[in-house]
């Protein structure tokens, strides 16, 4: 690979930012795309299709064969809240291929006895925020229930475009969250990228159906995340 197209793609690659290597197999020449360009390229489908499943592959065009590298920052799942739910998330999201992190600043709750092999922070969402943000590649569940614990991270979220968010409650509960929300600033079309009651209507009831039903949403908006964003009215995912 290029010298600088390396360079290139590993300055989106820090910036957890999605890129396809372009490489034309008749002549070996390779050229870099990154997300925000796919839209205007030529081969503009093939490389959308690239992102949005993260498969590499080739592809005919008009010129000849074209071998399309997809590069994306992996899936982060971050959970604000460990609970009982949390701990049937965890291996699932593992075994899904989501790089899973657990916040709660209630010691009580964030031990390592309780979360074995996962990254845990026992701090404020807040904190740990300040050193590993928020991005278009991450999925935010709050689950608390306790507003000091879960606003802040949720405007982080919305703030910060991750491609899926959601929140634990009833509707009752989610119509407080909205009021609370729209208080600090937060505007309406923003509150509704928030999936409240959290997780895909399966019915589930227990923390390991709950956590079943959440992970379904996340994969879901993960895969779809450009026809949501479409839906939104936004030209790229977020």
């Amino acid at each position: 690979m290029d010298r600088t197209i390396l360079k290139a793609l590993n300055a989106e690659r820090a910036a957890r930012r999605a890129a396809v290597v372009v490489t034309d197999l008749a002549t070996g020449r390779q050229r870099l795309v990154r997300e925000v360009d796919a839209e205007a390229d030529p081969l503009a489908d093939a490389i959308s299709r690239a992102i949005r499943t993260g498969k590499s592959g080739i592809t005919q065009t008009d010129a000849g064969e074209t071998f399309l590298n997809a590069h994306l920052p992996p899936a982060r799942l971050v959970v604000i809240g460990a609970v009982h739910i949390s701990q049937a998330l965890a291996p699932m999201a593992k075994l899904a291929g989501y790089d899973i992190e657990i916040i709660d600043p209630r010691t009580a709750f964030a031990t390592p006895e309780r979360f074995p092999g996962v990254p845990l922070r026992a701090e404020w969402p807040e904190d740990v925020l300040k050193n590993r943000p928020f991005d278009p590649y991450t999925a935010v569940c709050v689950i608390t229930h306790d507003p000091k614990i879960d606003d802040g991270p949720l405007i982080a979220a919305l703030k910060a475009g991750c491609f899926y968010i959601g929140a634990l409650g009833s509707r009752k509960t989610h119509a407080r969250r909205v009021e609370r929300l729209e208080a600090a600033g937060i505007p309406p079309h923003a509150i509704e990228r928030i999936e409240a009651p959290i997780g895909a209507d399966i019915g589930a009831s227990t923390p390991g159906e709950i956590a079943v039903a959440i992970l379904a949403s996340v994969i879901e908006a993960f895969r779809k995340r450009k026809m949501f964003a479409e839906r939104r009215g936004e030209t790229e995912p977020a």
